[in-house]
């Protein structure tokens, strides 16, 4: 059901994602705040769009597919565009884009598979850092933060809120980080596993 409520909820984060980039690159302090707002929207969207396909029943291989592109481009998009910014060192987006882009390459041969994501993990330590709800609340937690306290301390004035907003993005950023490489190292360790020719193919 490519246009259903679910999806179309998904898609809307594009467009809102493009205005959120627009309106941090403003120098009125108004349209700043307005960008932290809508940062805040496109957060609440990324949980909004699982929730109504699950109550409508609109869960769809499309959908899934459409939200971790969503969840990709809101990520390494604020990244960059906060590295531009010089809120932060440029380490930061490149890790996570580089992650990705390796963890994605063996989560699509292991779906070719029949492998979830999720399932494609062997370990119990694997299991927990990448799937469990702790480490995958926790992780999207700490980015809302960092994203939020950066585009936030770009009001102008120079007030202490606004050092401290900076400096606990700054921490947020790079904890993000940490555990961006954390929970992508089990995918790694099980890419031995996952890239090894069938039975068939050898």
């Amino acid at each position: 059901m490519p246009f259903s409520l679910a999806n179309t909820i998904t898609i809307l984060r594009f467009p809102l994602l493009a205005a959120v980039v627009t309106l941090l690159y403003q120098q009125s302090d108004s349209l700043r705040l307005a960008a932290v707002l809508l940062i805040a929207v496109l957060m609440f969207m990324d949980t909004l769009d699982g929730v109504v396909a699950r109550r409508r029943h609109e869960e769809s291989l499309m959908g899934s597919a459409l939200d971790i592109a969503a969840d990709r481009a809101v990520e390494i998009v604020l990244w960059v565009v906060f590295a531009h910014l010089r809120l932060i060192p440029v380490i930061i987006p490149l890790v996570v884009i580089i992650r990705g882009t390796l963890t994605d390459s063996i989560r699509a041969v292991a779906a070719q598979r029949g492998l979830s994501a999720h399932r494609m993990m062997s370990s119990s330590i694997g299991k927990w850092l990448v799937a469990s709800p702790p480490m995958r609340t926790g992780y999207s937690l700490v980015k809302i933060v960092a994203f939020l306290t950066l585009a936030w301390s770009l009001q102008g004035g120079g007030a202490a809120w606004t050092q401290a907003a900076y400096e606990t993005g700054l921490y947020a950023a790079w904890l993000a980080m940490v555990l961006c490489i954390v929970r992508g190292l089990p995918v790694l360790w099980e890419a031995q596993r996952i890239l090894r020719p069938l039975p068939s193919q050898q």
